[in-house]
């Protein structure tokens, strides 16, 4: 989809801070972190909302998961703590319709969130 922000990123016509890329997922810095590790990881495959995906997604969805502990750990929180945030519509505060997890950390987090 190419009015698609994140889409645009995976094409590579939209800069952004890559930390982590393969053949299922893009991982990249947030332009406006909200904690000192602030990390969006996406599917390559644009999926507008979780409730747009299907059984045959889990695995899809499971390795952003298991990219976003790694990524944790690469950056030195996974002992301390982090949060992983998928946020589905605009009630929820979804902004960008493309499936996506928000890795935060890297400072004390609040409960409940927003």
């Amino acid at each position: 989809m190419t009015d698609c922000l994140f889409c645009r990123i995976v094409e590579g016509t939209i800069p952004a801070k890559i930390v982590r890329s393969d053949e299922a997922l893009v991982a990249f810095e947030d332009i406006a972190p909200k904690a000192p590790v602030h990390t969006l990881i996406i599917p390559r495959r644009h999926i507008e909302t979780l409730d747009d995906a299907v059984p045959a997604d889990s695995d899809l969805l499971g390795s952003l998961m298991l990219a976003g502990a790694a990524i944790a750990r690469e950056r030195g929180i996974g002992g301390s703590g982090y949060r992983l945030v998928l946020n589905t519509r605009a009630g929820a505060g979804q902004t960008v319709f493309h499936v996506h997890l928000h890795l935060l950390g890297g400072r004390p987090m609040t409960w409940p969130p927003g």
